[in-house]
């Protein structure tokens, strides 16, 4: 596995969907203990640190075609903190927040402008869901021209399948897979 050379000045540490309301699923306590680390490292090195939440306004924002896998049909019984940031993330005024109302990070928002108005090229992502939220930002910023690194212990999904199918057939195929650890010692 090959060293990181990063440049902290272009590399942006994006973290999808770290909020109250979805961390709550298996592995999502270990995701964010391990993103706390990566914000961590980001705020040493006065890197720039987006977080991602999914938000809707009054639900009719949300995505809603007609699928074969059943709706959740309980978004508007959401509890008010739903949308809010893990609090152990420690969310800064200074971190850049993106609201998106689908799944992926760059449809429909700014982020790519404000990574470019920023001369970033390379792309730290991490979050949930691994196969939806992480996939669907990961395949744009590919689209996009990123590089990408996966913080693949920075993330989880709804089953060891869909979480290892993403790992193992996707993200190779557009940037790097390392784990917390390994990403640490490997920038300085």
């Amino acid at each position: 596995m090959n060293e990181l050379n990063l440049d902290f000045n272009k590399t942006a540490l994006v973290l999808i969907d770290l909020q109250k309301g979805i961390v709550s699923v298996p592995g999502g306590n270990e995701v964010v203990d391990n993103a706390v680390k990566l914000v961590q490292k980001f705020r040493e090195q006065n890197g720039f640190i987006s977080f991602v939440r999914v938000a809707f306004h009054d639900g009719k924002d949300a995505l809603s075609p007609e699928t074969d896998q059943p709706k959740n049909l309980n978004r508007q019984e959401r509890p008010a903190d739903w949308a809010e940031f893990d609090p152990k993330l420690d969310v800064k005024e200074n971190d850049y927040i993106v609201t998106k109302r689908q799944w992926g990070a760059f449809f429909g928002t700014d982020l790519d402008v404000q990574l470019r108005r920023r001369g970033i090229d390379t792309i730290v992502l991490c979050g949930i869901a691994t196969n939806i939220g992480v996939e669907s930002t990961a395949r744009e910023a590919f689209q996009y021209g990123y590089n990408q690194i996966f913080i693949t212990d920075a993330m989880t999904t709804f089953s060891e399948e869909e979480h290892a199918s993403s790992i193992r057939f996707t993200f190779p195929r557009i940037g790097k897979i390392r784990s917390t650890e390994e990403f640490l010692t490997q920038v300085k």
